[in-house]
């Protein structure tokens, strides 16, 4: 190898060109491999330290193209050549920007197929984009963005997402454009923003051009993200989008979907038996404040009592997701509890109880008013017009007029059973009437 370079330096520079590409091929067809990496590497030094750039820019891009089409077949010694070719040329970058740009790619997609999501990602982010198209650098920050939350860097991944995000109109490309989309439900979901990670999941559920299976975890993934988010109405009409999904009812997460859909409270083994296909980033613990420990702890008599919890807040995303369902859903039973008895409810120390009713609130997520004298939580009566089992449902827009008897929640609902039971008579009757059915015979 060295004799062969030897005679090179000593020839003209228009030979040189054909005279080095005639040895790249050499050495990438010859049956016995041991020997090729050492004189690639050999080779590569030759070029970029005695010949010019113009061949060496010829000669280099000869090697890359061979290297990514396929010439050596074994992964290893492919990743060998790639890795050592690459560290020759990089610190050259200003000359060979286009071949360093062109294995990192390559060296990307070796790891990616090894599944070193991380080394793969940071390998991209050694690209140079001073020389790429707009439209180049956005799938190139989309690639590192999905390289990245493969390895659960969310944090890192959304430096990268927002660079893309500046981006986004540089394509028409209806592939990439599914691809920053995922992206964007998939941050969302890492970033604890639950509620609009579901709305993308549910978008993205519906299109054809994605698989079906994978339209299906797509689906999934909304209904786990719309279960963990705050309790409210803009989560409960994303719950009736999703509920009155038809594909929903096969999915294994159905049932407490369809309990917080109708607002039932939800039972220890069923947030269990859910909990158990979260993700790691969506158990993640949660800290409880200062200001809340200290709320939560203040005129708190009632925690002297052996059966009362002692808990001081949610400790999970999903258990705060949980307690304010529960929350939510007692408010739809009950004119008013005592603080005592939501805790007992939620598993939390009355005073805990307390300043989660509170902070919803004052967020507007539950309608009511405390008593602190009392200890008691009132929950008012009124339903809004446009919350999910309304409008959401497709009768918003039905005037509805109930009495208002004051009673309970679950006497009203007594009262409006006995009240279709009625109705439902009175139209079989008229029916008879009319010989439309026929009244079954009475026995003596």
């Amino acid at each position: 190898m060295d004799s062969r370079l030897t005679q090179f330096a000593a020839l003209n520079q228009k030979d040189k060109a054909p005279a080095y590409l005639s040895l790249v091929s050499e050495i990438l067809t010859r049956q016995d491999q041991s020997l090729i990496a050492p004189d690639l590497h050999t080779l590569v030094e030759t070029v970029v330290q005695d010949v010019g750039i113009v061949v060496g820019r010829q000669v280099l891009s000869e090697l890359v193209r061979n290297i990514g089409t396929g010439s050596i077949s074994d992964h290893n010694l492919r990743k060998r050549i790639v890795k050592e070719t690459l560290n020759t040329l990089q610190p050259r970058i200003v000359s060979y920007e286009e071949q360093v740009n062109s294995l990192r790619f390559q060296l990307a997609d070796l790891l990616e197929t090894e599944e070193e999501w991380s080394e793969a990602a940071r390998v991209l982010m050694g690209i140079s984009s001073r020389s790429l198209p707009d439209e180049e650098k956005f799938r190139v920050n989309i690639r590192i963005v999905r390289l990245l939350l493969e390895d659960e860097d969310s944090v890192q991944a959304e430096t990268y997402y927002n660079r893309a995000a500046s981006l986004s109109n540089s394509t028409s490309d209806r592939e990439t454009q599914l691809q920053f989309k995922l992206c964007q439900a998939r941050i969302s979901d890492y970033a604890r923003k639950f509620l609009e990670a579901a709305m993308r999941y549910h978008e993205l559920s519906w299109l054809a051009e994605i698989d079906e299976e994978e339209r299906k975890e797509m689906l999934s993934a909304a209904v786990t993200c719309a279960v963990l988010a705050p309790a409210g109405p803009n989560r409960s009409r994303v719950l009736a989008s999703l509920y009155r999904d038809e594909r929903s009812a096969d999915l294994p997460s159905y049932n407490i979907l369809s309990k917080m859909f109708l607002d039932h409270i939800l039972r220890p083994a069923e947030i269990r038996t859910f909990e158990e296909r979260l993700r790691p980033h969506q158990l993640a613990k949660i800290a409880i404040s200062s200001n809340d420990q200290l709320a939560s702890t203040i005129d708190d008599d009632d925690s002297a009592e052996p059966s009362t919890s002692t808990r001081r807040g949610p400790s999970t995303v999903l258990d705060r997701a949980v307690m304010e369902h529960n929350l939510l859903a007692s408010s739809k039973i009950y004119n008013n509890i005592t603080f005592r008895g939501l805790g007992a409810l939620l598993d939390l120390a009355p005073g805990a109880a307390e300043t989660m009713a509170r902070k919803m609130i004052e967020q507007g997520r539950l309608k009511g008013s405390i008593d602190q004298v009392d200890k008691l939580i009132w929950f008012d009566a009124a339903r809004e017009e446009d919350d999910a089992q309304g409008k959401a449902g497709g009768l918003g827009d039905v005037e509805q007029t109930n009495e208002d008897t004051g009673a309970p929640f679950t006497k009203r609902w007594d009262l409006q059973i006995r009240m279709t039971a009625a109705n439902v008579e009175t139209i079989v009757q008229h029916l008879a009437e009319k010989g439309f059915v026929q009244q079954p015979a009475v026995a003596a």
